[in-house]
């Protein structure tokens, strides 16, 4: 008897002691990582790990490449709620009158979802010479005058050119420059105050991130944690609990070729399952990433370069070779 009270006594001392976890950068993959920037994860609100790679530090503004679209993506949910939008059923009409004259009608009844969701047929930029886009007089002129690439709401078609609309939407709709609103409603009440947008040559703020808004990998945890947190920042709402319903369980998805695997998206943001958990995440060029796994309270960014010859090899090696290491981590800490 004496021999089994003791078992059991060791069992709860032993259950009671905090064994140290193993970090994250132990790993040999993040150790050996040439082209991997940062990586910082919050639980519960609190951060529990944050590192810096190959020269970065937490002062560093990170090119965050279609993070932007993700960030666009709360802006236009904001103004839904604000009522500058009516909402997603909103059609561009409105908003470029240009197209009631356009000789083809479907254009001036895309809506702005159709649009957040890869749909709206418009055509897509030249991939294999995005230097001739950037170039344009007018990048939202130049996209609305091509001819559709398939019927609105039907084909997801992954488009940058019809993504940055949503930036001159957004300035038209609420009489604001996107950043500006982004400020007043977004950064400034999670102080957030080191951001650099650059605008595209017809005037508007980028919407899509091809010139890329750049902030610290630590501000951008803040923004995640807007979708673990209902929409809000400490104890002041910034984002409407409807969109973030909207955003955590779109009604309409599309399946896509890139990121974890069999990811779906939906306004502009991906979603996929790992080991039973569901995720949502924002996935940039090169291997830019904002997770936030809701189960564990948990928000991971990760920042990387953007180099063209180690792209989509560094976001494979974050999807197949750290995030798991960094989601075990998560699940390990209290």
């Amino acid at each position: 008897m004496k021999k089994y009270l003791f078992i059991i006594g060791l069992l709860l001392l032993m259950s009671t002691i905090a064994y140290p976890q193993i970090r994250p950068d132990t790993s040999f993959y993040l150790k050996n990582d040439k082209n991997i920037y940062s990586v910082v994860i919050s639980k519960n609100n609190k951060i529990i790990y944050q590192q810096y790679f190959n020269g970065k530090s937490d002062a560093t503004l990170m090119n965050d490449q279609s993070l932007t679209k993700s960030i666009v993506s709360l802006l236009i949910g904001i103004a839904i709620d604000k009522r500058y939008i009516t909402s997603l059923d909103e059609k561009i009409g409105k908003y470029f009158p240009q197209l009631a004259k356009d000789k083809d009608p479907r254009k001036q009844n895309i809506t702005i979802g159709q649009i957040m969701n890869q749909s709206s047929g418009l055509y897509h930029e030249n991939l294999n010479d995005l230097k001739d886009y950037l170039n344009k007089k007018s990048q939202s002129e130049y996209v609305l005058k091509q001819n559709l690439v398939s019927d609105p709401g039907t084909t997801f078609y992954y488009n940058n050119a019809a993504s940055h609309l949503l930036s001159v939407i957004l300035t038209k709709a609420t009489g604001m420059p996107t950043l500006d609103f982004a400020k007043k409603y977004l950064f400034e009440p999670m102080d957030i105050t080191n951001v650099s947008w650059p605008k595209m040559k017809d005037g508007y703020y980028d919407g899509c991130g091809l010139l890329s808004i750049r902030m610290r990998t630590q501000d951008m945890v803040k923004i995640g944690g807007l979708l673990i947190n209902n929409g809000f920042y400490i104890n002041n709402r910034l984002v409407p609990a409807t969109w973030i319903k909207a955003l955590l369980k779109p009604e309409n998805t599309f399946d896509t070729q890139w990121g974890f695997k069999d990811s779906k998206y939906a306004l502009c943001w991906y979603h996929f399952n790992y080991k039973g958990t569901s995720a949502i995440y924002a996935l940039g060029w090169g291997g830019q990433f904002l997770i936030a796994i809701p189960k564990y309270h948990a928000v991971v960014a990760a920042n990387a370069s953007i180099a063209d010859e180690n792209a989509i090899m560094e976001s494979a090696r974050f999807t197949d070779k750290i995030f798991p290491v960094l989601f075990d981590y998560i699940k390990a800490q209290k």
